[in-house]
């Protein structure tokens, strides 16, 4: 098998996550490495993926002679060898999907940066403070709004990557139990991707792995 995926610490790594996702989902052959980016290995990992990607991060994607290593450009990647199977076919759908993707890809314009992946997995998880709420709040509507228009069950309608690029921030804002009452499409939404096979898959690993402690998650809000 000449096609490799660098992918990280399971609970550790939402980027890797989407890409692993999206090969999966596509149902693309590849082979794992799993790259431990923990402290105090991480820089010593990383320099050996800088030795052939350009970034020295994860994921990365060697096929053949090919180095991808950005999420997108592996997700892309994956649908493609996949004739475009994690594409709505419809041209405004697929441009919805491709907004909610780029969306995510920018960073949710700031979304809770505070509530990171890796604070999903910690068995002492705090309440949302009043901003990541608000913020929260502010996803979820975008997220009923999409599945209202497509009438579901996923964001532009058929299984896209929209869907699995979200995947681990619906993993992290689930994590923090928030109340959902006001978005019923989104929870049933947010429920069927926790549900799926490739998602529950990572999961189950992730949460065998001891908790990754980023600085900043249990000080008070300012």
């Amino acid at each position: 098998m000449s096609r490799v995926l660098y992918s990280g610490t399971r609970n550790a790594s939402s980027w890797a996550f989407r890409a692993w996702l999206a090969l999966k989902e596509a149902g693309v052959d590849f082979v794992e490495e799993v790259v431990d980016i923990r402290l105090p290995q991480r820089l010593a990992n990383l320099a050996r993926i800088r030795a052939f990607s350009p970034p020295g991060a994860v994921p990365v994607l060697v096929d053949g002679e090919a180095v991808i290593f950005d999420s997108l450009a592996i997700m892309e990647y994956a649908s493609e060898l996949a004739g475009g199977a994690l594409w709505p076919r419809d041209l405004r759908e697929r441009a919805q999907a491709r907004a909610l993707f780029a969306w995510q890809h920018a960073g949710l314009s700031g979304l809770c940066p505070r509530l990171s992946f890796e604070s999903a997995f910690y068995p002492d998880r705090r309440a949302m403070s009043p901003t990541e709420t608000e913020d929260a709040a502010r996803i979820f509507a975008a997220w009923e709004q999409a599945l209202l228009r497509s009438d579901g069950p996923w964001l532009c309608g058929t299984l896209s990557l929209a869907d699995l690029a979200f995947v681990p921030t619906v993993v992290r804002l689930h994590a923090h139990a928030p109340d959902l009452s006001a978005w019923p499409r989104t929870r049933a939404w947010m429920q069927a991707l926790l549900a799926r096979d490739s998602v529950r898959e990572w999961m189950d690993e992730a949460r065998t792995l001891p908790p990754v402690r980023l600085p900043g998650y249990g000080d008070d809000e300012p």
